[in-house]
């Protein structure tokens, strides 16, 4: 069975204010069934802001993008437990023994994400710090990493998708930020897609952020974003 539209989507909190993000969870609820809550949101507001989310409905992706020690990111991982989200991640680039080191921390029914190269970034951000390989490369070798360590899932690029598939097949959930409706500015991302084109290649999960938070409508832009998805969740030709 194909999850919903609304399963699919995550709302990315990326908020100033504990008010605000309850607001925005709140009036959002019945078009997504997660919402995201990231560095600056978790730094101004800590982990009661977590626990009031969860006390909303909402299941919590937190997005703390974890790097360091095999130890410190253990104890880090049982920490965020405690707090009860369903999502984490964690950079990839930290190496196999970081990620073995929270998969074993990490209760079952959480999902660790493993970073692979952010959607802000591409082949000249690479180059600028000294890897040569290209950004699809990057990603399906960091991505194979995380797949050998056990991780649950990662976070790319939409146009990385169908190498994400080739290299791992349905073993990993893919999220997928950088996420732009037709007609939308694209801030800082530099490589983007539309929902259904990024359902249609085979995204697990989208990450939404300003094109429905900002918009002078939140619900009225969730809706449609949500019909956009439906639109290619029920077509055999998507997949």
């Amino acid at each position: 069975m194909k999850p919903s539209a609304s399963d699919r989507l995550i709302i990315a909190l990326d908020v100033g204010t504990r008010a605000e993000a309850i607001s925005l969870a709140l009036t959002l609820a019945p078009f997504a069934g997660w919402m995201k809550i990231g560095l600056q949101l978790f730094a101004a507001e800590g982990p009661d802001l977590v626990r009031a989310i969860r006390e909303t409905g909402a299941r919590v992706f937190l997005d703390l993008k974890l790097h360091d020690i095999p130890n410190t990111i253990a104890r880090a991982v049982e920490s965020v437990v405690r707090l009860d989200v369903q999502m984490l991640t964690l950079h990839l680039s930290g190496g196999g023994e970081m990620v073995r080191a929270a998969v074993a921390a990490a209760p079952e029914d959480l999902l660790l994400l493993g970073i692979t190269v952010l959607t802000s970034a591409n082949s000249e951000t690479l180059r600028e710090i000294g890897m040569v390989e290209d950004v699809s490369q990057q990603v399906v070798r960091l991505a194979e990493i995380g797949a050998d360590c056990g991780i649950g899932g990662v976070v790319a690029g939409a146009q990385e998708i169908g190498a994400l598939r080739k290299a791992v097949g349905e073993s990993l959930k893919l999220v997928i930020p950088g996420i732009r409706p037709r007609g939308s500015e694209e801030h800082d991302q530099k490589r983007i897609m539309t929902p259904a084109e990024a359902v249609a290649a085979g995204a697990d999960y989208l990450v939404i952020g300003r094109p429905i938070t900002a918009a002078p409508d939140p619900t009225i832009a969730a809706r449609k974003i949500l019909e956009e998805i439906e639109s290619c969740v029920f077509r055999t030709d998507c997949h």
